[in-house]
């Protein structure tokens, strides 16, 4: 029997994808019952499963990209057209999401007094906004400079650019928790309120997801695991955070500024 010889990489049978969809099930339940009764111990319980098969399941495309070495350039092709994929998919999530705002912007309803915002909701405070912004973008150079650092070969410097974003990224998530505490109005107030909250907070889950991702590169920077000319992980994370820091412009033309 000949031996096939080909440049892809066939994925051994893995159990995270299964165990995966089963934690996000056990998490959306949680959520279910932390809304309805107020019980937070099923939604944790989820949280934990999520980042545990996470670990594992990371730990193994580690194993098989740096040290089995089965991530050719083929495969790299393949995996950077996936990304690309799924960062469109979140562009056309975050469309519909921005198609809502601007459809009640445009055309406030009669029930919430033919304005917007709606009366007696007070706009957001536009200079936290603007912090924060400034926060998202710094971090958008810096992780630019990491980009550029690791092909010139320089750990160092990459390794620092990293941690500042990170550190951005976290003051960032920081203020957006100070607005939320601080604004005057909450998610049950009319639509403005509901479109207000599911934007800010959508794109502040995915501020999380990138700092953890960017966290994680740091992590395998630390150990050696990047070249000046194989970062495929730092890459994708490089790709998802300008990605962020785009959607953060928008928001903040949309909602803060007009």
């Amino acid at each position: 029997m000949k031996k096939l010889i080909q440049p892809y990489h066939l994925v051994t049978p893995s159990p995270w994808p299964l165990l995966m969809s089963l934690s996000i099930f056990i998490e959306f339940l949680g959520i279910y019952l932390f809304f309805i009764y107020s019980e937070i111990k099923f939604m944790m319980f989820g949280i934990f499963l999520i980042c545990l098969i996470m670990f594992c399941w990371w730990r193994d495309v580690i194993r098989e990209s740096t040290f089995q070495g089965f991530h050719t350039t083929y495969v790299v092709k393949g995996l950077k057209l996936g990304m690309m994929i799924f960062i469109f998919s979140e562009v056309m999530f975050f469309f519909s999401i921005f198609f809502s705002y601007f459809y009640s912007f445009l055309s406030p309803d009669v029930w919430i007094g033919s304005m917007w915002p709606p009366a007696g909701v007070e706009k957001p405070n536009i200079h936290v906004a603007l912090y924060a912004t400034v926060l998202l973008l710094s971090s958008g150079v810096h992780i630019t400079c990491c980009h550029h650092s690791i092909i010139a070969g320089n750990k160092k410097l990459a390794m620092n650019m990293l941690i500042a974003s990170i550190f951005e990224g976290l003051l960032f998530l920081r203020v957006q928790y100070i607005e939320y505490w601080t604004n005057m109005f909450t998610m049950s107030d009319s639509v403005y309120g509901s479109i207000f909250y599911l934007c800010t907070g959508f794109h502040g889950l995915h501020v999380c997801i990138g700092v953890l991702f960017l966290f994680i590169m740091l992590i395998r920077m630390m150990k050696n695991h990047f070249s000046s000319n194989h970062f495929v992980g730092l890459e994708m994370a490089i790709w998802y955070w300008h990605f962020v820091d785009l959607v953060w412009l928008f928001l903040f033309l949309s909602i803060y500024v007009l």
